[in-house]
């Protein structure tokens, strides 16, 4: 400490505005006179996307790495162990190339199954995400590596996410919506906290207050860096202030020349800016001396952990007839074009470029599964080439079971871009219910979220692989053949129909506005309160072995304030193989509130018996109301799901409160009026399209002739000037360029646009076309790159 505090008194106001930005798209800012060090960090969370290129955030060329299933399939292990051992194999990959913060894991709700960025984020429930979040922060940072959080907060959607406002009463905010971030951060202490793009009740996150000096660092406790996500500043003096210490990428001398004048004219405390740096230097140096930790990286041994990782987390959702696992001899018809182009991981800034990618058609004659392969379906259509369809179908003919490999295709999968249905292609639902008609059919369902499934009911088994990373193949084998016993459970809930979940009508009808009107009933939550049939609950998942529990026992059955409660019970396995079961608890409170509040894993071989024991605290008995308040009377429940309920035990709790009665309507949505009663004043943002602003999008721009212009030329530029690895990253940067505002295009561009030059084309799309193109032309001549000030 005493080595940063001489290092802030010797620097300049310029130095301070200037280490609270990137020095370019990936490390942060060094100052070399001063012995400050800079550090580099990378896209996550579920592998490393180390560009090549450090001047670009546009998806370009990454350096090989393992790339590990994401948080949407470890999320459905239910195993704390595991995560901290993807993470442990994560940060050493990190280390040896020399990565000092990994960007991840994620932490965001799954609100509605239409995010599109879903397959990053572990779960709808705040427990589970929280509790997984933590170990694999905690398997990072084992190695010399920082993790960082994100995104905080209620960043729940992709659509137009850089200029909505998630509209969140205090209760759902904090009972969902932050307290996985609060689990994970009290629990595993990340380096850093990132910021979100939207806005929450009408205030950037990165801009709040409330959110970070108040929430996060002083009801929390934490010390570590914030910082923005890539592009996510708006007013760059407001988040000095809300303490939001470094703006990541590099945008150009405009915020840092705002800093100073704002420190000069008294509007920006200049404590407030010292405490970002403070906080950017410290976080520099704790990187600097974990360069000197002992590491071990083995890729081979990753590779095999992606594997392990795959098998444990994919979920047996039917099984009739015990067709799985597959007896030895069987003749089998390998179908669906993701046998030999796998669906591993979703697109977007987690993109990982895999060191070992495996395919079905190399890895299952490896496992003793012979097979005849047709492809089936063209996964990058939806509609059904008959050719491969009565190929398919031919195939099939000749064999004893049919395995198909189907669910979502890579662009319905896409950071940025929300999905519209939650249906896979027409082509692959035709496929499955045509071969089914004439054979015992498997599915091995692919994807990183819930899909409605009305060819259920005419397939024998389906074994949910999620995304399953670069090992993907071969764990898929392992549980076709028994090698491996399925042990996954669902960590969201699957509708029977899209307008079934609770967020239906209010997820993207409004590009600013987003109403959480649904409020603290976010997925089983509502299903169950509502008592509405789903296709599959929260938790669920088969196995090839069956499990009992017995013997529940509490410590105490009244609860006061400041007490805990220890709980324990046994799970034995009544089966024949060996296996592993997720056994989960919950409280629930009256007919219209249960929450998961904690949950174990346990494998166990055929007649064994274990015990797993638990601590619950005051908080799990507690609901938010302007602080958290102890409630009345609750009953713990023990159960393989939140539906399927094995003991429960009744705890009274004599001093304790009634939560309030919360609508539970039987669409899931609250009207407008007993919504924003719940609010001291309506934080609704209001937009006006004229005269463009830097927060205008080119979308904004179609709403005047001239714009719409501005909108072809830039299109096209993008198309020619935008590399990236593939045609994926090309339709998410241009799908990005239609929703994000200009100040963002400026942030990402890597230099190729300025703030002067979109001031110009502002001034242009405004009617000032001469004076604007002018300035454009003006500005683009004095583009250059950020330069180090060691002086």
């Amino acid at each position: 400490m005493n080595q940063i505090e001489d290092i802030l008194s010797q620097l300049t106001l310029e130095q301070k505005a200037d280490l609270c930005s990137g020095l370019n798209a990936w490390n942060t800012f060094p100052i070399a006179s001063l012995g400050v060090p800079e550090a580099l960090m990378t896209d996550g969370p579920h592998g490393l996307r180390k560009q090549y290129d450090k001047e670009s955030a546009m998806l370009e060329s990454s350096v090989p790495a393992t790339c590990f299933p994401p948080a949407a399939t470890t999320a459905c292990s239910w195993d704390k162990d595991l995560l901290y051992r993807v993470g442990e194999a994560l940060g050493s990959e990190a280390r040896d190339q020399g990565v000092s913060l990994v960007l991840g894991p994620g932490i965001n709700i799954k609100r509605s199954p239409l995010c599109g960025r879903n397959f990053e984020y572990f779960s709808e429930d705040p427990i589970l995400s929280g509790d997984l979040g933590a170990q694999m922060i905690k398997g990072i940072q084992s190695t010399g590596t920082g993790a960082c959080i994100k995104h905080f907060a209620a960043n729940n959607r992709e659509y137009f996410r850089m200029v909505s406002n998630s509209i969140v009463d205090e209760r759902a905010l904090h009972e969902i919506y932050l307290q996985g971030f609060e689990r994970a951060i009290k629990t595993a202490r990340p380096y850093a906290v990132m910021s979100a793009y939207n806005m929450l009740n009408g205030d950037y996150c990165g801009e709040k207050k409330e959110l970070i000096a108040g929430i996060l660092r002083e009801d929390w406790g934490f010390d570590g860096l914030v910082v923005s996500d890539w592009g996510a500043c708006y007013n760059r003096e407001k988040g000095i202030a809300a303490g939001m210490d470094l703006e990541m990428p590099y945008s150009g001398e405009e915020n840092t020349e705002r800093i100073m004048r704002s420190v000069a004219k008294g509007t920006l405390d200049q404590q407030a800016l010292d405490a970002c740096v403070r906080r950017v230097l410290s976080f520099v140096f704790r990187c600097e001396a974990e360069k000197s930790k002992p590491y071990t990286y083995d890729a081979q041994k990753n590779h095999e952990i992606a594997r392990e990782a795959a098998a444990s987390s994919a979920v047996l959702l039917k099984n009739e007839n015990g067709l799985l696992p597959l007896k030895p001899g069987t003749k089998v018809a390998l179908l669906g074009e993701f046998a030999e182009k796998p669906r591993y991981q979703g697109a977007g800034s987690s993109m990982i470029n895999p060191l070992q990618l495996e395919t079905a058609l190399e890895e299952f004659p490896k496992y003793g599964i012979h097979f005849i392969y047709s492809k089936g379906y063209d996964s990058t259509k939806d509609e059904t080439d008959e050719s491969l369809l009565t190929d398919a179908k031919r195939v099939a003919d000749e064999a004893d079971v049919a395995v198909i490999f189907a669910g979502l295709p890579a662009h319905y999968e896409m950071e940025g871009i929300d999905r519209t249905h939650i249906c896979i292609p027409q082509n692959q639902a035709e496929l499955i219910e045509q071969v089914a008609a004439t054979k015992p059919v498997v599915v091995l369902l692919c994807g990183g979220a819930p899909v409605e499934m009305p060819w259920i009911g005419c397939v024998t088994s389906l074994l949910h692989c999620y995304l399953g990373g670069e090992a993907s193949a071969s764990a898929a084998a392992q549980l076709l053949t028994g090698a491996v016993n399925p042990s996954g459970k669902l960590a969201e809930t699957y509708p029977i129909h899209l307008s079934d979940t609770p967020s239906y009508r209010f997820f993207s009808d409004d590009r600013h506005n987003v109403e959480y009107r649904e409020s603290i009933y976010v997925g089983y939550r509502y299903y169950d309160a509502a008592k509405m049939d789903v296709l599959f609950p929260f938790g669920y998942g088969l196995s090839y072995t069956t499990f009992s529990y017995s013997d529940l026992r509490l410590s105490r059955d009244t609860l006061l304030a400041g007490q805990s409660l220890s709980l324990s019970f046994t799970v034995t396995n009544t089966g024949k193989v060996a296996g592993a079961e997720a056994a989960q608890v919950y409280i629930e409170h009256g007919p219209a509130e249960k929450h998961l509040c904690a949950f174990g894993k346990v494998f166990l071989q055929p007649g064994e018996t274990k015990e797993l024991s638990f601590t619950l605290s005051e908080r799990d008995f507690s609901f938010y109301h302007g602080g958290w308040k102890l409630m009345d009377d609750c009953t713990v429940l023990v159960g393989a799901s939140s539906r399927d309920i094995r003991l429960k035990a009744m705890v009274s709790i004599p001093r304790g409160m009634t939560p309030p009665k919360y609508p539970l309507a039987t669409d899931g949505h609250w009207d407008a009026v007993a919504f924003y009663s719940l609010f001291d004043k309506i934080p609704q943002i209001s937009f006006s399209k004229h005269p463009f602003t830097i927060n205008a999008t080119l979308t904004d721009f179609d709403s005047a002739a001239i714009g719409r212009q501005i909108h072809r030329v830039a299109k096209w530029f993008a198309k020619k000037y935008i590399v990236s690895d593939n045609y994926l990253g090309q339709q998410i940067m241009l799908q990005l360029l239609d929703q994000n505002p200009f100040r963002v295009l400026v942030s990402l561009s890597g230099g190729l646009l300025t703030y002067c030059m979109a001031r110009g084309v502002l001034m242009i799309a405004n009617g000032q076309v001469l004076i604007g193109l002018l300035a454009f032309i003006t500005a683009s001549r004095k583009r250059r790159k950020r330069k180090i000030k060691s002086k």
